[in-house]
């Protein structure tokens, strides 16, 4: 088996090939984002350092992902979330009271301003828990975490999807719904 640290460099791997260019290893998204794992396998396997990868492997790096970032599906796989071309489908649901998203200091003033906005991704990223939020926040630099009444949000309007495990997603959450407080950061 691969150790941790070859295990995550494959997630990256999986990560390029499923959210940012599946055309250049001949991978074709259905219309929620699935690929054929086994079409997967072949195209990682095509790449010299990953020959030997086999499906107990790539089922290993989903499962143990921290960040959640796949799914198997039947025979198929894909990215849960985050800057595919692809607009990966979900089902709206009620969310938990509240969610919480981690994002950088520098974007805390105009998150107050203008709530939380998808940016560059086809959603908002958030979690039941600040250990998944940080996760999710820190490699943006200083974390801070913002806490979002979802149940509110969804009362007014706002859909929000299950990704899978704690992470939930949704669209644009205006401002109204957005605490902060600085002295509450971890």
């Amino acid at each position: 088996m691969y150790d941790k640290k070859k295990r995550d460099k494959l997630s990256k791997f999986m990560s390029y090939i499923l959210r940012h260019n599946p055309a250049e290893f001949g991978l074709t998204h259905d219309f929620e984002g699935f690929v054929p794992l086994v079409e997967f396998i072949s195209a990682v396997q095509k790449e010299k350092q990953w020959e030997d990868i086999n499906q107990e492997v790539i089922e290993q790096v989903v499962r143990e992902c921290e960040k959640q970032r796949y799914e198997i599906v039947g025979a198929n796989i894909r990215a849960r979330y985050g800057h595919s071309k692809t607009n990966v489908s979900y089902h709206p649901s009620v969310p938990p009271n509240i969610l919480y998203h981690g994002t950088n200091s520098n974007a805390i003033s105009d998150i107050l301003r203008t709530g939380v906005q998808p940016m560059n991704r086809q959603y908002v990223h958030l979690s039941e828990t600040t250990k998944f939020a940080s996760l999710a926040g820190k490699r943006r630099g200083e974390l801070v975490l913002v806490v979002v009444d979802a149940q509110r949000a969804h009362n007014a309007g706002v859909k929000f999807y299950p990704a899978g495990g704690e992470v939930w997603l949704s669209e644009a959450i205006p401002p109204q719904f957005i605490k902060y407080n600085k002295q509450d950061q971890l």
